[in-house]
Parts: C-alpha cells; structure tokens; sequence
C-alpha cells in the first residue's frame, strides 16, 4: 500500500526541517517549514512512477513552492525511477523524486529546482540535415516495425536503380546521389559488390531490396 510509504517520507522531509501531515485536502503528504511567510511541500505517494503520479503533481504544483514525487523502490533496480529520461522529467517541471526502500531509507533522486534543459546542437543539427535530405515523406510517424526509410537508405536505393541493369561508376551516381562513392564503399546493406576498380554491381540482397523498397525510390531514380 501506498500508506507504506508515508512514514519514511515524512522522517525525511521532518530531517529537512518540515512539519509534516498527511492527506491534507486530498494531498498525500504536506510539509510547512517555520518561515514567515510558510513554505509549503506538498508529496504525493504512488508505488511506482506512473503518468497519474504525474499529473497529480502538475495539479498540485499551483498551490505550494515545492513539490515532490516518492516511489518504492523496485526490485533489483529495474524500475522506471533509475530511467534517465523520468529524472529528466521531473527536472524539467521542477518536481523532486524520493525513492524508497525496503529499509525504509529515502534517496533524493532529483532535486526540485528548476531547470532549463542544455540545448544540443550537434542533435539539433542532424535532425534537421535528416529533414532536409530526405526527399519526400516515405516513413509514416509512429511506426516501429519496418526499418525508417532514411535519406541514406534512400540514396542507397538509387544507387541499386541505378544498376538494376548494369554495373556503375560512383562519379556517375553522384549526380543524383551524392553520397554514391561512401555508399558503394561502405556497402553498409550488403547490396553491391565491386566487380573491377571503381566499379560495382548489385548483389542479390541489392535486387531484394529494389524488389521489397521498390516504392520508395528516390523520384529520379525511379524515372
């Protein structure tokens, strides 16, 4: 039961310097400190980090200067209150994460401060290069089951077109795929096979591939 987790809780955020009650007006737990004008905690219990938990503390937040989430902790550390992205989370609405376990210790997993997430150039980048070579729209969003249909994978298609009927030269894919000479070399697919110097042929995996993403080839090489 949830009420498990109020003693622990509460010797915690009393060690903090808190005067701590329980479900006071449909809040699990709420500290005041001795301040003038009072600061007011308020922690909601769940036995596991759950978008409910969440949501509660979002309608909690209005109403108090700190807010904080505790949640058994799970066995063998498998649960979600050790995945990265729920810690990011909560940094991001500001909210603590308090862990606790069997032995009734509790662990300040996040803060709550808040927090303005570093921003990522170099990912930032990629996916907008990915957005602008990608012609067309040819992977639907949400899907998971069949490989995303990439702009490399999209060049790599127009290369195997390109030699659907005979070998080929990069210098003379590139026009069109201008990542031809790193695709034909790196061959990351298994589709080509270089037969002389400078020159490649497709593979039978190369011709299962034209045959099973036939629909999704690069218009000009489709033509």
């Amino acid at each position: 039961m949830e009420t498990a987790l109020y003693a622990p809780v509460k010797r915690f955020l009393e060690g903090l310097g808190f005067e701590v009650k329980g479900e006071v007006r449909d809040c699990d737990v709420v500290a005041l400190d001795k301040g003038d004008p009072v600061a007011v905690v308020i922690c909601e219990l769940k036995l596991s980090f759950t978008l409910e938990l969440v949501l509660q503390a979002v309608d909690r937040a209005a109403a108090c200067d700190e807010v904080w989430l505790a949640v058994r902790a799970s066995k063998q550390g498998g649960g979600r209150e050790n995945d990265s992205r729920v810690k990011k989370l909560c940094r991001l609405l500001g909210f603590g994460l308090l862990v606790v376990f069997s032995s009734g210790r509790v662990e300040a997993f996040v803060e709550p401060v808040p927090w303005k997430p570093r921003k990522d150039a170099k990912r930032r980048s990629r996916i907008v290069d990915e957005h602008r070579r990608r012609r067309g729209d040819p992977s639907e969003g949400g899907g998971n089951k069949r490989p995303v249909m990439t702009a490399y994978r999209q060049q790599a298609l127009g290369c195997a077109a390109a030699m659907a009927t005979a070998p080929a030269r990069p210098r003379d894919l590139k026009p069109t795929m201008p990542d031809a000479a790193k695709i034909l070399r790196d061959n990351v697919y298994g589709w080509f096979i270089r037969v002389e110097r400078g020159t490649y042929a497709l593979t039978g995996a190369g011709r299962e591939a034209l045959s099973r993403w036939g629909d999704f080839l690069p218009a000009q090489a489709a033509e």
